[in-house]
């Protein structure tokens, strides 16, 4: 049930939360169990990166409903499996019915793979590099919408990743990203799940 006047919803088992994940039962749980929650993992970060360039004109929910599905398919986001792809692996995805079966979405993911490995090898890892973009305090904005589609640090990641050859990481694409990984705590005042995330969790 929504909250009049604000974009909170109370849910089902009386939990306030942020109005987006509605009352599907599999929203709501990555709502209170994934959505903000800092994530350190490599494997984790990468897929993550790889899914929102596939959510990239569809509702996060279509690729959450799909999530298990990419996971088989991508070999579990092992970058060093997908960096070794071939043209018939990327014909084989195009025929795989329980994912996006966007030619350019695959292939950017195996060219990711590339670029992730290069990152690793430059930065020592996915999450020291993501961590750098983390911020304490979230950018609200004052219009309709309370939360922003965009900020200076997912343009700055957007930018830097592209130099490095990465692709479908337009800055957009990167807040979500840093909103789902937890750099930066995106749940609402209201919501239960916003003080247990903590100032960018």
């Amino acid at each position: 049930m929504a909250l009049p006047g604000s974009f909170l919803r109370v849910g089902g088992d009386g939990n306030v939360r942020c109005w987006w994940c509605g009352d599907d039962p599999l929203y709501v749980g990555y709502h209170d169990d994934e959505w903000g929650r800092r994530v350190t993992d490599d494997t984790r970060l990468f897929e993550k990166l790889c899914l929102e360039g596939f959510q990239a004109g569809l509702s996060w929910l279509t690729i959450l409903r799909k999530r298990e599905n990419f996971r088989a398919a991508f070999d579990g986001f092992d970058v060093e499996k997908i960096a070794a792809y071939t043209d018939a692996d990327v014909e084989r995805l195009l025929g795989d019915a329980g994912i996006v079966r966007h030619r350019g979405k695959i292939t950017s993911t195996v060219n990711n793979a590339r670029r992730a490995i290069e990152l690793h090898e430059a930065e020592g890892s996915l999450a020291r590099y993501v961590a750098q973009y983390a911020v304490e305090t979230p950018v609200r904005t004052d219009g309709p919408m309370p939360i922003p589609s965009t900020s200076p640090n997912s343009t700055a990641m957007s930018k830097d990743l592209k130099r490095r050859g990465w692709s479908f990481v337009g800055p957009t694409t990167m807040y979500a990203f840093m909103q789902a990984m937890g750099l930066v705590n995106d749940h609402l005042e209201g919501c239960w799940v916003q003080e247990e995330c903590g100032p960018g969790c």
